[in-house]
């Protein structure tokens, strides 16, 4: 008894690896939060400032709402409003995109997890390479495709390719194949349910979390896709971050050439990609906690 006691005690006390542990733990935290923190922070009170005001006060110091009224006059005045066009088109683009991923992403992964066809391994593979294939070594050969078919500078040219995602079927197929039980579905077939009925009054009320997190990703995806749309719808048919190019093209600290023409601050810049940003967070918000049971969903295998 006496010697237990000393050793309860002593397991008590933290010993150094333990400090210097939590003192590593709290450093990463806080490299973090100087990395992710500060600049969204920054960013949020950057519209709030003149561009003078942006440069020689304090960068974590709010402005005035007058001075953001300004901004966001200055923003909606640039081409007659052209950054609601830019918004509308992706919305256009991502949701049009969305509703064809969905459609055919969720069949897909459900075939390829609960249904025994020929060829079927080969196409998981073909998914699984695809998926390494960076999207920007695509859009060579799709521009091709689409400019045979004469398709460029149409929707089409962006909501197509939006709609390509093979990560989709992908994680869907995962999701079957590890949380959702086979006893159920043969239960439902026994009962004289058909495949198909099988899969929309069983299967898909069981994938809400994958199909959340399935459309949270395409649709992030495709509203920060740069690249395609820049080559395939050029000019008022561009999305919003076509549109944050285009508005950094026209500030003179990053383009000394637009001197003498309209010009673009700093402060208003800020706001425009707070403006282009806020859609996506604000559906990130609204849908976490489907997200989260999405993201663990597959964790076990029953």
């Amino acid at each position: 008894m006496k010697t237990d006691a000393p050793r309860g005690s002593r397991s008590l006390t933290p010993g150094p690896g333990r400090w210097i542990g939590r003192v590593l733990a709290w450093s990463v935290i806080g490299v973090f939060l100087l990395f992710f923190v500060v600049p969204i922070a920054w960013l949020i009170l950057a519209p709030t400032k003149t561009a003078r005001q942006l440069l020689l006060d304090n960068p974590f110091s709010f402005g005035g709402f007058e001075t953001l009224a300004a901004n966001w006059g200055e923003l909606m005045a640039f081409q007659n409003g052209i950054v609601w066009v830019w918004l509308g088109n992706a919305t256009l683009y991502t949701g049009v995109a969305l509703v064809i991923t969905l459609v055919v992403s969720i069949p897909a992964g459900y075939a390829l997890a609960m249904v025994e066809f020929r060829f079927r391994r080969a196409l998981l593979v073909t998914t699984l390479i695809v998926m390494l294939i960076p999207n920007t070594a695509l859009v060579l050969p799709i521009f091709l495709e689409l400019s045979a078919l004469k398709l460029v500078g149409t929707p089409l040219s962006v909501i197509l390719p939006f709609s390509f995602f093979p990560f989709g079927v992908y994680l869907t197929y995962i999701y079957f194949s590890t949380a959702v039980s086979r006893d159920l579905l043969n239960a439902a077939r026994i009962d004289g349910a058909g495949e198909f009925r099988v899969f929309a009054q069983v299967a898909m009320p069981l994938a809400t979390p994958v199909i959340a997190l399935v459309g949270f990703f395409s649709l992030v995806g495709n509203w920060n896709n740069y690249f395609l749309p820049f080559v395939m719808v050029p000019g008022r048919k561009s999305p919003i971050q076509v549109g944050l190019a285009e508005l950094l093209s026209n500030v003179p600290l990053f383009n000394p050439t637009t001197a003498g023409s309209v010009t673009i601050s700093l402060p208003v810049l800020a706001l425009a990609t707070i403006l282009s940003v806020a859609p996506v967070l604000v559906i990130f918000l609204f849908s976490q906690r489907f997200l989260v049971s999405g993201l663990t969903a597959g964790g076990t295998k029953e």
